[in-house]
């Protein structure tokens, strides 16, 4: 199977990649859209995590302390896909955090690349294909939604949990080609 047709990846990478997407289509810099993108697949993989019993939520004097010293940092909550992303404005724009840390686009980017290896930039260019198909307001509302029918199959509960799956490119493709059909 050529990688025009699919690349077998765990899914975290995927929607890191597919939110910074979308949020590049929203308006975000580049450097922005990576911080996001990361933090989205961070919260939802914690999310997962809990439902299926392999995290437990932090203590709540942990909880506490993290949230007095991102109140101290100025951070704010930004509505991004979905999820309410903890994130501060820097001098060089919008940072999500990770605990107290902001997330850089530089660790996002290597992140990336390690992952998806030489598919990053064929992979990158159908899922922006799929967010241009959409105009930035309609893929705000429908971001996760898209997600959930492009993400690699993996089995379900804690069999799939950190399994590569496939990522069918042609399916991304025909998405986006659904999409310019309806007119979205």
């Amino acid at each position: 199977m050529s990688a025009r047709e699919g690349v077998k990846i765990n899914r975290a990478p995927v929607l890191t990649l597919w939110a910074a997407v979308v949020a590049r289509r929203m308006g975000y810099a580049e450097s922005e859209a990576l911080s996001l993108g990361r933090a989205v697949a961070g919260l939802t993989a914690q999310s997962k995590g809990r439902r299926l019993g392999i995290y437990s939520p932090a203590p709540e004097a942990k909880r506490a302390q993290v949230a007095a010293e991102r109140e101290a940092m100025g951070s704010n909550r930004l509505a991004f896909m979905g999820r309410e992303i903890a994130c501060i404005r820097s001098e060089d724009g919008v940072r999500a955090l990770s605990g107290t840390s902001p997330i850089t686009p530089e660790s996002v980017e290597k992140y990336l690349a390690s992952k998806f290896k030489e598919h990053l930039p064929i992979v990158r260019e159908s899922l922006e294909k799929l967010a241009e198909a959409y105009s930035p307001e309609d893929l705000e509302a429908r971001a996760m939604d898209l997600y959930m029918q492009l993400r690699p199959q993996t089995p379900k509960g804690e069999q799939g949990w950190g399994r590569a799956g496939l990522l069918d490119l042609g399916k991304i493709a025909r998405l986006a080609d659904e999409a310019d059909v309806a007119g979205a």
